[in-house]
């Protein structure tokens, strides 16, 4: 009842159908000038109430509501800028495999991992898709991570800044007037504080 409603005013460009009428002779013609369903990019007589279109838009629209509500939520929050993005794809990583293991669960704890919804046609489960979804991202992140050889590179960043600030441990111990035993003791020490075992 509500998209009848609907069709009174004209809908945005974004909110209008995609297909296009057929022209007479027989080409490609006038864009539709209905409304598209939620969730979707075509009218209900352009397929839009077929069962597997109406089940799709209404996932795009839990979709996108969560996406906007994180969203919301992240604007609140003040936000760091990442200032090195190696240690940032690693936690990245280590959330996107949390999300994974929540996900999967959630699919452990389902009777079956279809439905069938009111008009009678077989559904995969939300769960089931949003879990195949963070399979596929762990399996993008976890390679770049492997591609860029991440690990050795923050274990060379941190060797690196170790060895600045035994450097400036080093001259520091020099302008106090710290030589000989006393000077290699506080190094060591230092160094073992910096350098992971």
């Amino acid at each position: 009842m509500a998209n009848h409603t609907k069709n009174l005013a004209t809908p945005t460009p974004k909110r209008r159908c995609t297909a296009h009428k057929k022209g007479k002779d027989g080409k490609k013609g006038e864009r539709c000038k209905a409304w598209a369903l939620k969730g979707q990019t075509v009218c209900r007589v352009h397929g839009g109430k077929a069962p597997q279109n109406l089940a799709a838009g209404e996932r795009r629209v839990t979709e996108q509501r969560l996406e906007e509500e994180t969203r919301r939520a992240l604007a609140i929050l003040n936000v760091p800028p990442v200032d090195n993005p190696l240690t940032a794809l690693s936690e990245l990583a280590g959330q996107v495999v949390a999300w994974k293991d929540a996900l999967a669960e959630r699919v452990n704890e389902l009777q079956r991992i279809r439905f069938t919804d009111d008009k009678g046609a077989e559904q995969l489960r939300s769960e089931v898709a949003l879990y195949e979804r963070a399979m596929d991202r762990c399996v993008n992140v976890l390679g770049t991570i492997g591609r860029l050889r991440i690990d050795e590179r923050l274990a060379a960043i941190n060797e690196q800044q170790a060895t600045t600030v035994i450097g400036a441990i080093e001259a520091a111990l020099t302008h106090a007037g710290v030589t000989g035993q006393a000077a290699a003791a506080a190094k060591a020490v230092a160094a073992r504080h910096l350098r992971p075992a």
